[in-house]
């Protein structure tokens, strides 16, 4: 924990009552950069990595490129160098025509779009970790590059529950894997634990195919009426289980494990970073069930909330959590689960607060926060 004083969180509200560009969402967040003053976080000439999600085909609720585009403002304007980027999910170009049809290019953001571990998703810089990882593979152009904006979309997700910021760092800064040790240094290491080994069970499968198609690696295929898995080159993200509405896949995982794995990952990350060079932006907006890594987007479970800003990860993810709680949708995947208050609790059933709790353990902020509403 850095101190006893609270962290600032300012916070834009979603809701709209005047019928004025300044009093929407991209007016807001225009105004947050600037109550925040970014000339004080980025130096003149500095190149600035602005970390968001690509999106997957189909699932288009990311962050928009409008808000994308007014982030890359804010840094010219101080003289910075800014560019949008992400890790490779799927592979590399097919990654890229996936944000370009998500509406994340050159043109639309106002900067250059480019892949933060290179086009095959092995450029990266190996780094000790903690007791859990022992060590990760950090993304090359995240790693070199000296001061960052984290622009998360909150959502569900199938391991974490809950996904914001520090997911964002974690798995996103983290390659899919590393030239010598694989995915077992990769983000891999953290969605299983290195622990998970896929069963399927014949009788429950009604051979959809759903999770061959879920599969970003292209690792499953049925031969002979039997599923084949490719264990050495899985990453364990689990998108297959998640998928598999028959119950046929299971992937163990150990939560407790995961979710601290998660904030060691992302303690890696950050530390490739002097302090106060990084600032953190949450849209809770078109907030979904699951991750933006899945192959399709549905109905938000949670109405527009607004955006959150900070230069606390810890801050900015607790002070996301609880507004989270709010009415959810009709109409949504919220109406399946009796959340009790707690949507991604009653969606994924995952002890996601943990990941917060360990951050706030490694030092990478505080869970005491003030709200500076806009």
């Amino acid at each position: 924990m850095r101190d006893t004083v609270p962290s600032k969180v300012f916070f834009a509200p979603a809701r709209v009552t005047k019928w004025k560009y300044d009093d929407s969402m991209p007016g807001k967040l225009q105004r947050l950069l600037k109550t925040f003053n970014l000339s004080a976080v980025f130096d003149k000439d500095e190149w600035v990595a602005i970390k968001t999600h690509f999106g997957s085909p189909g699932a288009h609720r990311i962050v928009r490129p409008v808000f994308l585009s007014r982030v890359v403002d804010a840094v010219n304007e101080v003289g910075a160098n800014p560019f949008v980027t992400d890790t490779v999910r799927i592979k590399g170009l097919e990654y890229l025509k996936v944000a370009n049809s998500n509406g994340i290019n050159h043109l639309s953001v106002g900067a250059p779009v480019i892949l933060a571990d290179g086009l095959f998703g092995n450029d990266n810089i190996i780094l000790p970790a903690g007791e859990i990882l022992g060590r990760i593979a950090v993304a090359s152009a995240i790693h070199d590059v000296t001061a960052m904006v984290v622009c998360s979309h909150v959502k569900g997700h199938i391991n974490a529950g809950y996904a914001g910021a520090l997911k964002n760092m974690a798995m996103g800064g983290v390659s899919s894997s590393h030239r010598e040790c694989g995915w077992k240094c990769g983000r891999g290491s953290m969605h299983t634990i290195g622990e998970g080994e896929l069963t399927w069970n014949e009788e429950l499968c009604n051979y959809c195919m759903q999770c061959v198609e879920l599969c970003p690696l292209e690792l499953l295929a049925f031969k002979d009426d039997k599923l084949r898995w490719d264990k050495e080159h899985c990453w364990r993200c689990g998108r297959c289980e998640r998928g598999c509405q028959a119950g046929a896949i299971h992937l163990p995982g150990d939560d407790e494990r995961f979710m601290r794995s998660l904030a060691e990952a992302a303690m890696v990350v950050i530390k490739t970073f002097r302090p106060d060079k990084i600032i953190y932006i949450n849209f809770l907006t078109e907030i979904q069930p699951e991750c933006d890594c899945m192959p399709a987007a549905d109905v938000p479970v949670v109405q527009d909330i607004g955006i959150l800003l900070s230069n606390d990860i810890v801050a900015i993810e607790q002070a996301s959590i609880d507004v989270l709680k709010e009415k959810h949708l009709p109409s949504s995947m919220a109406e399946d689960v009796d959340a009790e208050g707690d949507i991604f609790k009653g969606l994924h059933s995952k002890p996601y607060e943990l990941q917060v709790s360990e951050a706030e353990r490694l030092g990478l902020g505080s869970r005491r926060y003030e709200l500076v509403t806009l």
